[in-house]
């Protein structure tokens, strides 16, 4: 990745003259059956640019997932860049998994209904959301749904590229589906840093706009996007691999935990473990896991309350080592007398279900 970087082009991406960018931004483009591409600093700026750029004319409300990355974790930038209302959404159709048509019908507000409410114009989805995959099935059944009331549609597909390998199919078909997508090139690709966001030409010539009016023009990022553009070359080929192995680990960890559980299904990379039910320290086993193994997971200052972690698994992690952070669960578990944390385990550490 470096010897690529040490070969990208250095010109200056706000004039659009570095070639590294463009063949960046025109390969993603292509890949997601869209007509162009905007490369940015993260996926927070690629979402708000998204909606920035889709111009909603006040009062304008957004429908999304009430777990959403761009509901939670955007520092309120849609009500501050884009003055618009959010109103999130419950998945009760599907008991917490994805959303469907008829959550959003539930929360929708057309033009010619009560004029408290902020009508909807656009709705934005997750895909993966906490490592799981919306069906390609739903999303094209929404995609009636937002054209049939003249709604935008946004994807947030941080980790779409694992959502495409998850469902067996080729990216455009679940990207071309929006109006917009924002593509990390960082989470799950490997890059360096970096975020895509696609949509049509107009579209996107108004994002660039907006980009450099947030500070987000970058100059010569020539390097960044090579080693983006190569990520998407070599790691995303081997995103099935890391599935299987996410859940390789998961069932040794349900299997050896005595009362570990796994409390979202592992669909892509990601392993949700609650240790409530088998007595183990989250706080220990980090320590454990860093010291006899040279695994860190971070938590090792976890309080005693937090008995829920995140693991995300990427194309580096090896067999042994998912198998050698069972082995520690197996020993620990098995000098563990007193699920002494079964009490804690409710409701700690929420914020999981919404990170990507």
């Amino acid at each position: 990745m470096f010897a690529v970087m040490q070969g990208a082009s250095r010109g200056d991406d706000v004039y659009e003259e570095d070639d590294s960018v463009q063949s960046l931004e025109a390969h993603v483009a292509n890949l997601t059956g869209h007509e162009a591409g905007l490369f940015c600093a993260s996926g927070t700026m690629t979402n708000q640019l998204a909606f920035r750029a889709s111009l909603l004319t006040p009062p304008a409300s957004i429908l999304c997932d009430t777990r959403s990355h761009v509901f939670r974790y955007e520092a309120g930038g849609l009500a501050s860049h884009s003055s618009a209302t959010v109103y999130p959404v419950e998945a009760i159709a599907t008991q917490g998994h994805h959303l469907t048509v008829q959550d959003l019908e539930r929360e929708f507000i057309s033009d010619d209904e009560d004029v408290h409410m902020a009508p909807t114009r656009l709705i934005s989805l997750e895909n993966t959301l906490s490592g799981t995959v919306m069906p390609l099935q739903e999303i094209q059944n929404i995609r009636r749904f937002a054209k049939e009331r003249n709604v935008r549609l946004h994807l947030d597909g941080a980790r779409v590229w694992n959502a495409a390998v998850a469902e067996g199919c080729r990216l455009k078909d679940i990207t071309s589906e929006f109006d917009t997508v924002s593509l990390c090139v960082s989470k799950g690709i490997g890059a360096p840093i970096g975020s895509v966001l696609v949509g049509d030409k107009g579209l996107i010539k108004k994002a660039r706009h907006f980009r450099k009016m947030f500070g987000g023009g970058w100059r010569q990022a020539g390097g960044l996007a090579a080693a983006a553009h190569w990520c998407i070359e070599n790691v995303w080929p081997t995103m099935k691999e890391t599935h299987t192995l996410a859940k390789h680990l998961a069932e040794g960890l349900e299997r050896e935990g005595r009362g570990a559980k796994v409390y979202i299904p592992v669909e892509t990379n990601m392993v949700f473990l609650d240790l409530a039910g088998s007595g183990i320290r989250l706080s220990e086993l980090s320590r454990r896991l860093e010291a006899e193994k040279g695994i860190k997971i971070g938590n090792s200052n976890a309080p005693e309350t937090q008995t829920q972690v995140r693991l995300v698994l990427h194309w580096q992690i090896s067999k042994q080592a998912v198998d050698d952070f069972v082995e520690v669960v197996k020993d620990m578990a098995s000098t563990t007398t007193t699920p002494a944390m079964e009490t804690l385990g409710q409701d700690r550490n929420k914020a999981a279900y919404g990170s990507r």
